[in-house]
This record gives C-alpha cells, structure tokens and sequence, in this order.
C-alpha cells in the first residue's frame, strides 16, 4: 500500500481513499458517541452551523471543543459521555482540527475517520476494499501531532499486514505528545481526568467509521468489522 501522511494544509488535490485521524479527542469522541447509541454523526463547519442544525432538529444533540456552551449539550470529551445516552439520536460534532479535516476530504471516494480504538476495524476495512493508495490526514498541530501520526502510521502498518506490528510503541508516542500533555495538566477545557487513557484504548470498538455527503451535509456513519473472536 502506498500511504502518505499529510497535514489539512498540504492536500493540494482530493484523494482517492482518505483517513482522517484526530486521536485526542474529536473521533475518539466519535466512537463513543456511536457506542452511546446514536445512528449518525453530522460533521458541521462551524459553531454557527451546528447551532442552526440543532434549531432545524430539536431532537439532534450538538458538541463541541472547550467548555460547556448555552446551545451545546455535550463536549468534546469521551470521558463525559460515557455517561450519556444517545440510543437512535443524531449527532453534530464540531471540533478545532478532526471535523475539519474531514470536510477538507469529502470529495473523495472513501473517507475514514479513526483513532486508536478504532484501528483495526479501520485497517480491516481498507484491506477489504483493496486500497492501495491512502492519504492519512494527521489533524492536529498542522499536521505535527505525534498521536495522530502515530495512530495514522499504525493503522497503515496493519493494513499492509506487516508482520511483527505491534502498537507498544505507537501508543507510546501517543501518550507522551503535546495533547496528552495538555489534556494530564488541565490545559485544554470541557475534558475528563481519564481521557487520555480512554483515547489510547487500543481497538476497543469493532467498527470503522465511514464520512460520506448526504446532501449538503456530511454523515459519518459506523460500519461494523469482525469482533477480535472472530479474527
């Protein structure tokens, strides 16, 4: 498979197969949210956006980055919504690098979103599809974020089905990055103590997450792979 790993600000053209990665925290967030209950994920582009979305739809929920807001029921925190119950809600996310490096690839053929507790499911997906040119979209800190690196140059090992990959040292680099960082010593607002070790659960959840338009809107939608038993 031939992979590249780019920043937002570097895809100069629309790629085939897109991997959007942004580990801490939008699509660790992401697969708690489905893993919650809810159907569907609506990327929005902005607060604004999102904030209209939720007038046309009382019944969506809408999140952000940072602290709590007036119109937003959650944040940007798998820690705090693991609490929450989203069984058959729709839910718009709006975030600082995740959602906006989705919508910077919705037109290409294939987008996916990831984290580490998605990983496998992810590389299980593009194995089935055959996918042999993937842009991994590292999110955050334009491009630089150790723990999206990491996470995007992971999943492409175990979609090339190297042998001998192990996550130790991906996940080591995750948890010592400047996200991980910020999030331990209370920089980073609308967050849970046990974040971080949530975001660096190793495929805890059996699905990928599939981005694709649905009219105006951009849906990010689970797509459930083989539990660790049946591999």
């Amino acid at each position: 498979m031939d992979a590249r790993f780019l920043g937002i600000a570097d895809l100069t053209e629309t790629p085939s197969v897109a991997v959007v990665v942004d580990v801490m925290r939008a699509f660790t967030v992401a697969a708690w949210v489905f893993a919650k209950g809810a159907e569907t994920i609506v990327l929005a582009e902005s607060l604004d956006e999102a904030l209209a979305l939720k007038a046309a739809h009382p019944d969506w929920a809408v999140l952000k980055d940072g602290p709590p807001a007036p119109g937003f029921d959650m944040v940007n925190s798998p820690g705090l919504l693991r609490s929450v119950d989203l069984r058959g809600r729709t839910v718009v996310q709006k975030t600082t690098a995740g959602t906006v490096g989705a919508l910077a690839v919705k037109e290409a053929s294939l987008v996916l979103c990831a984290g580490f507790v998605v990983a496998e499911a992810t590389a299980q997906l593009l194995r089935a599809r055959g996918s042999d040119n993937v842009t991994f979209v590292v999110t955050g800190e334009d491009g630089q974020a150790d723990e999206d690196l990491a996470c995007a140059q992971y999943i492409a090992r175990r979609t090339a089905a190297e042998p001998g990959t192990d996550a130790t040292e991906f996940l080591r680099r995750a948890a010592e990055s400047r996200a991980a960082a910020e999030l331990t010593e209370g920089i980073r607002e609308g967050a849970h103590p046990d974040d971080v070790a949530l975001c660096l659960e190793l495929d805890r959840f059996p699905f990928a997450m599939v981005a694709a338009m649905e009219g105006p809107l951009m849906v990010l939608r689970p797509h459930t792979m083989a539990s660790p038993a049946d591999r």
